[in-house]
């Protein structure tokens, strides 16, 4: 993800206010990372019990996971600008893609929502991220 958003500045390295992380913290793990990860790897991709192929669930699971942030847009106006930049979805393409190899190794969704939160909460906070507020 650094290197396709660096050079295109959805990532950039920001002194934020850390006295929003808790609340930042908690929001994040609800939406995104777990209402996500719940249905995009935990209902679509199947774990290595059920499996020994994933390729086909995974996929699928990141295709809706990338198409998703367009359909929020519908819903979520201000972040249009963001969620529909080509260098965002490829983003969004790997983690989904990331999340669904762990689902799929770990045979539990908890690797793949930490994952998920870490990345978000790391935007948000240091890399330029727009916050809950600033989506709505």
């Amino acid at each position: 993800m650094t290197v396709v958003g660096f050079p295109f500045h959805l990532l950039h390295i920001e002194q934020t206010d850390i006295s929003a992380l808790p609340l930042r913290c908690l929001r994040v793990l609800f939406v995104p990372a777990l209402a996500e990860e719940m249905f995009f790897r935990g209902l679509l991709v199947k774990d290595r019990s059920e499996t020994s192929n994933p390729w086909v669930s995974a996929t699928l699971a990141t295709v809706l996971f990338v198409a998703w942030h367009g359909i929020e847009t519908l819903f979520l106006h201000h972040a249009a600008p963001i969620f529909l930049r080509t260098d965002f979805l490829v983003c969004a393409a790997v983690l989904g893609a990331a999340c669904a190899i762990m689902r799929w190794r770990s045979a539990s969704l908890w690797p793949a929502v930490i994952f998920h939160w870490l990345v978000v909460v790391t935007w948000q906070t240091w890399l330029g991220g727009p916050g809950f507020q600033a989506l709505m």
